[in-house]
């Protein structure tokens, strides 16, 4: 079976005491659906720089030290390719988020996620990231973006 190429991005979550803040994606692939900040990594550009340039864009804001705490991979049958994200965590941030063409950002409460509004699969890996773990996951979706298969390991570090 030939392997599919990957398409490596980012996802940064901004935490502040006992809030996060997400955004609705408000364009393409996860419309309607709330989220960290992140995207698709450049060619030669590095994965903590992708991270950094997309909270930028996404949320007008300028993230300082940047922890991994997770790579997840997803699997479709509606995409020619495997999508491999990589999780951060900042706690440090400088200016005031802005809504922009791709999201608009919202302070949530860590125990009132909009867990409704969110990639299935996040309630699979959440947990995870909330007892303060560090893990890879990967996931297979179906064409509706259900949740057929998934796994989820602890790592020390990255």
């Amino acid at each position: 079976m030939t392997e599919l190429p990957r398409k490596v991005m980012t996802l940064v979550l901004v935490r502040q005491g006992s809030r996060v803040l997400l955004g609705l994606k408000k364009v393409r692939m996860g419309a309607g659906r709330w989220n960290g900040f992140g995207g698709k990594v450049e060619a030669g550009e590095a994965i903590e720089s992708a991270a950094i340039r997309e909270a930028r864009e996404e949320a007008g804001i300028e993230v300082g030290t940047l922890q991994k705490v997770g790579i997840a991979e997803f699997h479709s049958p509606v995409r020619a390719f495997v999508v491999e994200i990589h999780i951060f965590e900042t706690r440090e941030f400088t200016g005031e988020p802005q809504e922009s063409d791709e999201m608009r950002p919202q302070w949530f409460e860590l125990d009132a996620l909009p867990k409704d509004e969110m990639w299935k699969s996040d309630l699979q890996w959440w947990p995870e990231y909330l007892k303060g773990n560090k893990f890879t996951a990967r996931f297979v979706f179906d064409k509706d973006d259900n949740v057929l298969e998934h796994e989820i390991h602890q790592v020390g570090s990255f």
